[in-house]
């Protein structure tokens, strides 16, 4: 075993700033200890510290019991921990090492609530960031028994709040605290507002506090953008530890790529300095151009070349951008179907497309398809099939490329029923597992299974308005545009190889 990271490792100089920001007031709480927030918040943060430009630190503590081994580990390395970013950058492949120092408070609520009780009443804090996963904004009824923790996050900011409401008093000029909920649930902190709300009215904590709650908080939408791939796999941590000279048992790895629009006005970026830090962030008025731009263009690509690049044999997001014909594909769908159906400005539509292309390219993410298949029925219906109707509505000629990903998720979806799971055949005969709503594979089981032509088989698929929310079928040619894809890719299936230079679909 070699050296542990701790503030032993740092040089002179971050040392003498590990110690200045243990010394910092606790200006944010942050409940959430795993690699997303470390990866994409707190790596934030230590670059606003080392601009000059953050004073404050961040106060660590995790939402659920589950957590308490993370927090554990990085206070065994007096929470300090490594962050690798690695990917690409404008075609050039980029690597960063970074000692991440933000922390100078980690503590587990469960075994010290006082801990959180005391960080409630300071004045000091300014800013709560949270990372409890969708799950984690769900409503649980629970009591409320004095001195003792409370499981559900929000039912903790609810007595944090009323906690710091008796400590400083409602009138107190800035007593309200900013929430910055970085779940992926849209407008989450809408969401998380009502939770607490809903503990309060639970609690029969007093109106004038829940009054208080409402108008002297804020519950910040976002929404955040960066894939943070954690612990690395393989021997590249033990490698990395040989050559660094020190081990870190919370190590974790980024893209390059950030992005976090939160919708409130650009005066806060005085009490979090991200956008004067150079970080790509965006206080927006309206957060729903931004939602609808990642909706449509990232998860949109794909959703668009996962069921027709798993047919044909393909198993990585990276390999589907390095084949010639999936790439044109792709970004052809991109730059013609898909970016004239969002309301933004165009320069920046195409930069933010040319963006997730360089993502979908880094080197050191094996994005698999398989993941990005499950419950693509859904995903269909939120990531492309508004952009098909928008054609339709305006009766314009139907979008041929995503026409195409519809016919390939069909066919994709002939599955039978083999014991628990539904498998399918790729068109070299591979099989394959399909996840997704049970009752919707049934469904469509049976109906590949009739034995009819393939060209009433589509109709009906098609008019299944439990699955796509609408009769497809009504769509005029869409039937007919689907079926004679799906017939050209069966009939090419004994012949058709895809060459990765200049290959044809």
């Amino acid at each position: 075993m070699g050296k542990q990271l701790g503030r032993e490792i740092l040089s002179n100089t971050q040392r003498q700033a590990n110690e200045e920001m243990k010394q910092s007031p606790v200006t944010v709480l942050q409940i959430g200890e795993g690699n997303f927030l470390r990866g994409f918040f707190d790596w934030m943060i230590h670059s606003c510290r080392e601009k000059g430009l953050f004073q404050g630190s961040v106060a660590l503590t995790q939402p659920r019991p589950t957590g308490r081994a993370k927090i554990a580990a990085l206070q065994n390395q007096d929470g300090l921990y490594t962050l690798v970013t690695r990917g690409l950058e404008n075609g050039e492949r980029v690597e960063k090492k970074e000692i991440i120092a933000v922390f100078s408070t980690v503590f587990d609520p469960y075994s010290d609530w006082q801990q959180l009780m005391t960080l409630a009443e300071s004045p000091s804090l300014r800013v709560v960031v949270s990372n409890t996963t969708e799950a984690g904004l769900v409503y649980k009824p629970e009591p409320l028994v004095e001195g003792e923790p409370i499981q559900s996050f929000p039912g903790k900011i609810a007595w944090l709040l009323y906690r710091r409401y008796l400590a400083l008093g409602g009138a107190v000029e800035g007593s309200g605290l900013v929430f910055l909920p970085c779940e992926l649930l849209e407008r989450n902190g809408d969401e998380l507002k009502r939770r607490v709300l809903q503990y309060c009215e639970d609690w029969s904590l007093p109106e004038p506090f829940r009054e208080w709650v409402s108008t002297h908080n804020r519950f910040l939408n976002s929404l955040v953008d960066r894939i943070v791939t954690g612990y690395p796999t393989g021997d590249q941590a033990a490698a990395w530890f040989s050559e660094w000279g020190y081990e870190d048992a919370m190590l974790t790895t980024a893209e390059p790529y950030h992005f976090w629009a939160i919708e409130a006005e650009s005066e806060l970026d005085e009490v979090l300095p991200l956008r004067q830090a150079g970080l790509n962030v965006r206080w927006v008025d309206d957060l729903r151009p931004y939602q609808l731009r990642k909706v449509r263009i990232l998860n949109g690509a794909h959703t668009l070349m996962t069921p027709l690049a798993l047919l044909h044999g393909e198993q990585y997001v990276r390999d589907v951008m390095l084949n010639a014909a999936f790439n044109d594909f792709v970004r052809g769908a991109v730059a013609e179907e898909i970016l004239p159906t969002v309301a933004m400005p165009e320069a920046e539509l195409k930069a933010y497309a040319e963006s997730v292309y360089e993502r979908f390219l880094n080197p050191y993410i094996d994005h698999r398809l398989a993941d990005i298949a499950m419950n693509s029925l859904s995903k269909f219906k939120a990531r492309l099939l508004p952009t098909l109707l928008y054609y339709v509505d305006r009766e314009e000629a139907l979008p041929q490329r995503i026409v195409k990903s519809l016919a390939a998720l069909l066919r994709y979806y002939r599955v039978v029923r083999e014991g628990g799971e539904f498998t399918g055949r790729a068109l070299d005969g591979a099989s394959y597992s399909v996840r997704d709503d049970a009752a919707s594979l049934e469904l469509i089981a049976e109906i590949w299974s009739g034995g009819r032509p393939i060209e009433e088989i589509v109709p009906l698929l098609l008019s299944r308005e439990g699955i796509w929310g609408r009769d497809l079928s009504a769509i005029g040619g869409l039937a007919e545009e689907v079926t004679a894809f799906i017939l050209e890719m069966e009939d090419g299936a004994a012949h058709m190889k895809i060459d990765r230079g200049n290959g044809q679909l």
